[in-house]
């Protein structure tokens, strides 16, 4: 649905240059750096929207790589934080069922210790 609203209006901006464009079909003086010529002011104004385009999809363009390589970054710095997460929940774990086992065998030890109390 996104798709069809920027094709949407990108086909409406469309007809409203080219109806702009053909109003203004007089020439015009262009002023350059280095001399002068006379044009039409449908291609000045294409020219000029064209050359909008141009400079709006290449910043565009820088920003997309930029935030690509971003991207790249937090996903590793992502899964070493992952990794690390990981290996402390194992190392939990493994001090957790130390624990449970020592835990076990104090029981164990006490009831010989009773047994043998109880034999006196």
């Amino acid at each position: 649905m996104k798709g069809q609203w920027g094709l949407i209006l990108g086909l409406l901006a469309a007809i409203i240059i080219a109806i702009f464009a053909v109003i203004n079909v007089d020439g015009v003086r262009v002023n350059y750096l280095f001399g002068t010529a006379e044009w039409p002011l449908i291609l000045v104004i294409l020219g000029s929207v064209l050359m909008g385009a141009v400079i709006a999809g290449a910043l565009g363009t820088v920003r997309i790589y930029q935030l690509r390589s971003e991207l790249k970054r937090l996903k590793s710095t992502n899964g070493l934080a992952e990794n690390q997460k990981q290996d402390q929940s194992e190392n939990d774990l493994n001090k957790a069922a130390n624990s449970s086992s020592i835990t076990k065998e104090v029981p164990s030890s006490v009831s010989s210790i009773e047994k043998t109390h109880k034999e006196n």
